[in-house]
């Protein structure tokens, strides 16, 4: 069992994080934790694991845990064994092997005799069977190093592990792999993640909030189901308000109208019967009393649903609004964009494809390249933009013009300021109050308009993309994602899903989420071996 009491965390010189947060996850149950980006999900897997302290509460965790990071960067100057914790068991063995009778090589290996076999069979079953353990981790790809990293659960067969994002680098292959594990194993599981058929394979979860964490009996698509009964609820009960709202002003104007009519009418009484100034100004004034204590009440009343009213709907997700509305390319459906032939490329002597490729882009294809990594999934993207030239073969390209969203986002400058980039879109000359509209619709307030651009987390990153591509009179012909959803939250994969769904121009993405590539609607594929 996993038990979280009244966790608090921040870190220094900024606020809470979490206050007073409790989590209870059973053992052998798998769960996945969900959340905007920036509600702490992966802070929260590092104190499950031991790797961060929280300000206060306590953390009971029943059996021995295994921790996949979802970045690498601090272990690149480790090796395999030292990455795994593996590496003073495996120095004992050898010490033992070789005679050493050093009662501290016994007690560090611990019975575990077949440590060696483990590890063998652990790298061939994630096919990393061509690397040694005392191989560092700097030279590895990012998938190769995800996959050494689940190599370490069978080694080490823990009670519990914990999985930061584990399919951001995986390729087809490695995410089966990866399925398959959890679907078999018998630990206690807790993920973050956004492939949703992973998510789909959890039997709870949990969503982290300003409020909390909520737990939600089910997988991915239960969790969806119930989200969307609660956000309909939620449409019901603003438009409930927004009734009552309307009926409370409409009453506060008849009731004052009509107070007004009685105490006119009262007043003309009072002067034709001759009542004394003194006395109509006393009655005067207390009309006025009475007049203003109705107003008070009528607008605390409506001051009281205006509150709730603006609650209910900042409770809304934010998806709608952030829709981007991309005009219609100017080229005809089925006109060539690219046409490669034979191609291929050499790095030193050797080809990067054992097959040279051929292969045609037409206006309004959706086409995903696939392959495993290390396939040459990104040098085919810049071979065919024209970045890069074939070592064989020809490529022949149309007039287009396209975007390149790469895993990086390098195509914003991180220098600029958020209003400053998206200014570099605005080629109808939209007015400023206009362009700064839209930067608060995809929700970058007036306090961040100059803040830096290379200050923004990945789901940042996009939706300033996509708000460009929104102040843009004209759709670029062709948009190439690499990657697009890695390190996003499933609530910014529904914002770039929903977008790209209404693009009518041509789409080359690579990616393994099965699940995007089949709701953006591609329909064919390029695979590389």
């Amino acid at each position: 069992m996993i038990l979280l009491q009244n966790i608090s965390f921040g870190f220094p010189g900024g606020n809470l994080l979490f206050n007073h947060i409790n989590l209870t996850i059973q053992s052998h149950t798998k769960s996945a934790l969900v959340g905007s980006n920036g509600m702490g999900k992966s802070t929260l897997l590092k104190m499950i694991a031991g790797e961060i302290q929280p300000l206060n509460g306590n953390i009971n965790i029943h059996g021995d845990i295994f921790y996949v990071p979802q970045m690498f960067g601090n272990c690149n100057h480790l090796s395999i064994a030292e990455c795994l914790k593996i590496d003073q068991k495996l120095h004992a063995l050898q010490k033992i092997t070789e005679g050493e009778v050093d009662e501290i090589y016994f007690e560090i290996l611990n019975d575990d005799w077949d440590i060696e076999e483990r590890c063998q069979h652990a790298l061939e079953h994630w096919n990393l069977d061509n690397f040694e353990l005392t191989q560092k981790l700097e030279g590895l790809s990012g998938g190769q190093k995800t996959k050494v990293f689940l190599a370490g659960i069978e080694i080490s067969q823990p009670d519990s592990i914990i999985l930061d994002e584990p399919t951001n680098h995986l390729d087809l292959d490695g995410r089966k792999l990866l399925y398959d594990l959890i679907d078999k194993t018998d630990a206690t599981v807790v993920i973050v993640s956004h492939d949703r058929t992973l998510l789909n394979l959890v039997d709870v979860i949990f969503e982290l909030s300003n409020q909390g964490i909520a737990s939600y009996g089910g997988n991915y698509d239960f969790y969806a189901e119930q989200k969307e009964v609660e956000e309909e609820a939620l449409h019901n009960d603003i438009h409930s308000k927004e009734r009552a709202l309307k009926k409370a002003k409409e009453k506060e104007r008849e009731t004052l109208e009509r107070k007004q009519k009685l105490d006119a009418r009262g007043k003309g009484k009072q002067e034709k019967s001759g009542v004394a100034r003194i006395m109509m100004n006393t009655l005067r004034n207390n009309a006025e009393k009475n007049s203003s204590k109705l107003k008070s009440v009528h607008a605390e009343k409506i001051s009281g649903i205006s509150d709730d009213l603006r609650d209910l709907r900042y409770s809304l997700k934010n998806s709608d609004q952030m829709k981007v509305n991309f005009n219609d390319s100017n080229l005809h459906s089925g006109k060539i964009l690219v046409a490669a032939e034979a191609i291929n490329f050499n790095y030193g002597k050797e080809k990067l494809w054992k097959e040279n490729i051929s292969l045609e882009l037409r206006s309004g294809d959706r086409i995903s390249v696939k392959g495993s990594n290390g396939s040459g999934k990104t040098t085919l993207i810049k071979l065919l933009l024209g970045n890069s030239k074939p070592s064989e073969g020809k490529i022949t390209r149309a007039e287009f013009n396209s975007i390149y969203i790469d895993q990086e986002y390098s195509l914003i400058d991180h220098d600029s300021t958020l209003y400053d980039f998206v200014q570099t879109f605005n080629d109808s000359a939209l007015q400023e109050s206009e362009v700064k509209t839209l930067l608060s619709r995809f929700l970058f307030w007036k306090d961040s308009w100059d803040k830096k651009c290379g200050m923004l987390s990945g789901g940042e990153r996009l939706r300033l993309l996509l708000c460009g591509l929104s102040i843009s009179n004209k759709a670029p012909d062709m948009i190439i994602l690499d990657e697009p959803t890695n390190n996003l939250d499933l609530q910014n994969v529904e914002i770039l899903t929903s977008s790209i769904k209404d693009y009518h121009g041509t789409l080359l993405v690579i990616s393994h989420d099965e699940v995007f590539l089949e709701e953006i609607g591609v329909n064919s594929e390029v695979l590389l071996d």
